[in-house]
């Protein structure tokens, strides 16, 4: 297939890329900017443009774009941002992929869309819950549906696991100077994905025609807080003593540690296992050890 990627820089962006040239995949990458490779096409999400021809023959696109969620207070501003990030780069692509008759859409979204599950076990069938990001995530693909009748796939994606970067980028120096432990009452699940495991299904969402709809982008077997704590804490050889009281985390991080930290989802793979997708690490524990030794 052709396929065109809009954020091919950012974590996941940057192993898709390959792995779908090695599966033989033509893929050409959006940029903001001038285009400086044969690879590039030039767009500005935030403008509301796209180059003319940077769709030509495309069989599939897949936006991956979103300011990241991570590394500063969610000021009015910063909430925008977050918002505009993803909802104006999809409004863009989606109206682009419909106007052309592209056959596919796969569109990033998060497992936020859910809420604060708690111990609740939850697929793709569950309804939306409530609170900032899980709005973000209903408006994310809400915009996302507009590419319609192309077939729309929803990544409903989990924190992924990294040898370098994504969730274990802030965590690894603090667990490795011994200074890890849970965060509030270590309750609140993770539904973790390996990195490799989620830029396999991805590959498998655009390969797999049938596949449509939201797609959970996790583990099969989603852990608690404290579960991570302690499998980190072992792959890493150091002890995990501490506990970090929530009062502390809303202190230093405001909404967002509410919204990201001291909730979770028991969020887990239905369609994917549906559909016959073969997991590489099936436990956090095989997921961390790669990410660790990598």
């Amino acid at each position: 297939m052709r396929v065109v990627i809009a954020g091919s820089s950012g974590l996941l962006g940057s192993h898709l890329v390959p792995a779908l040239r090695h599966a033989r995949h033509e893929v050409f990458r959006l940029v903001r900017g001038t285009a400086q490779a044969p690879d590039e096409r030039e767009w500005d999400p935030s403008g509301g443009e796209l180059d003319e021809h940077a769709l030509d023959g495309a069989d599939a696109v897949v936006n991956l774009c979103g300011a990241p969620l991570m590394g500063k207070r969610w000021t009015p501003e910063r909430k925008r941002e977050l918002d505009h990030s993803r909802t104006r780069s999809t409004a863009v692509l989606a109206e682009a992929v419909r106007a052309r008759g592209i056959p596919t859409l796969i569109n990033a979204s998060g497992v936020s869309y859910y809420g604060d599950t708690g111990s609740r076990v939850v697929t793709e069938s569950a309804e939306p819950g409530t609170g900032f990001l899980a709005e973000l995530c209903r408006r994310w693909e809400s915009a996302a549906e507009h590419a319609a009748p192309a077939r729309v796939v929803r990544l409903r994606i989990g924190p992924v696991l990294s040898p370098s970067g994504g969730l274990l980028g802030p965590l690894k120096p603090l667990f490795s100077l011994m200074l890890g432990g849970r965060l509030g009452s270590g309750a609140q699940y993770v539904p973790w994905i390996s990195l490799d495991d989620a830029t396999a299904a991805i590959r498998f969402a655009l390969e797999n025609a049938e596949l449509s709809g939201p797609v959970n982008l996790t583990g099969p077997e989603p852990v608690s807080n404290a579960e991570f704590t302690r499998a980190l804490g072992e792959a890493l050889g150091r002890p995990t003593p501490w506990v970090i009281p929530a009062f502390a985390v809303r202190a230093v991080l405001g909404e967002l540690a509410q919204q990201l930290v001291l909730t979770g989802q028991r969020a887990v793979p239905g369609v994917l296992d549906e559909h016959g997708f073969a997991f590489q690490h099936r436990s956090v524990r095989a997921a961390l050890g790669t990410a660790i030794s990598a």
